[in-house]
């Protein structure tokens, strides 16, 4: 079993590529330690969103625990210091796994704001 979080980030117009880059540079050395993986990340440059999700071997409980440890650890705020506010919104929610016989109903929406 692997739980994954998705998350989604409306980037500050004009700085997707200073935070891709800086995402790159950082986030996947520091996740690692913790016990997570790294699914995949996504720039939406029309959009200005980046998108990625994030996974542990385990179920929420473990998850839980390896978040505690990233948010802990020295390296982690070492990264955030002076670093400029890039993140307008941020959505995150846990996700799960749909195998392609599983039945899904789809809404479409619509955003604003």
């Amino acid at each position: 079993m692997r739980t994954v979080q998705l998350r989604r980030y409306a980037i500050v117009p004009g700085e997707l590529d200073a935070f891709a880059t800086w995402w790159a540079a950082t986030m996947p050395a520091l996740r690692a330690p913790a016990g997570f993986t790294i699914d995949f990340a996504y720039a939406l440059a029309e959009r200005s969103e980046f998108v990625w999700a994030v996974s542990v071997e385990g179920d929420r409980e473990r998850f839980d625990q390896a978040e505690r440890v990233y948010l802990a650890s020295p390296e982690r705020a070492a990264a955030f210091v002076d670093l400029p506010e890039r993140v307008e919104r941020q959505t995150i929610a846990f996700a799960e796994a749909v195998s392609a016989s599983t039945s899904i109903s789809t809404t479409s929406t619509t955003e604003k704001g």
